[in-house]
């Protein structure tokens, strides 16, 4: 279980960094100036391949997360509360993935409406769903 344990880690890691910077590119994005098509067109093409890339990701950080649930047989009983704390920041994630895929596709409809403040608040999401997560899991507190 140590190795599903660590592949785990590994592709949460990775798939947090795509979240973490995806929404970093939407930033830029919502200040391009109307007539930079070029910079448009750049940004875009690496937006939809971080997209691409930070889905396969996800992929197997939720396999191996199904994984450890069965293989310890953890969330029933008392003292348990704390998994199914974390299972919400996962469908949180999972949520927020979901939502960068959306606003990708609105950018590249030329449909955003948000200004690249909002993107600044909308890009720290992803640090607070990995902070509870962590305490969650280490911390334990209920």
């Amino acid at each position: 279980m140590l190795w599903v344990k660590s592949l785990h880690i590994v592709f949460v890691a990775s798939w947090f960094a795509g979240l973490f910077y995806l929404p970093r590119i939407f930033v830029n994005l919502a200040m391009v100036p109307a007539d930079s098509t070029d910079e448009r067109e750049r940004l875009l093409l690496k937006a939809r391949t971080l997209m691409r890339f930070t889905t396969l990701l996800a992929v197997p950080a939720l396999v191996f997360g199904f994984w450890l649930w069965l293989g310890y047989g953890i969330g029933k009983g008392p003292g348990n509360g704390w998994l199914h704390a974390k299972l919400v920041v996962v469908a949180l994630v999972l949520g927020y993935h979901h939502g960068c895929g959306v606003l990708l596709k609105k950018f590249q409809q030329g449909a955003v409406q948000r200004s690249h403040v909002w993107f600044r608040w909308f890009n720290e999401i992803p640090v607070l769903l990995l902070l509870v997560a962590v305490i969650l899991v280490v911390v334990k507190p209920f």
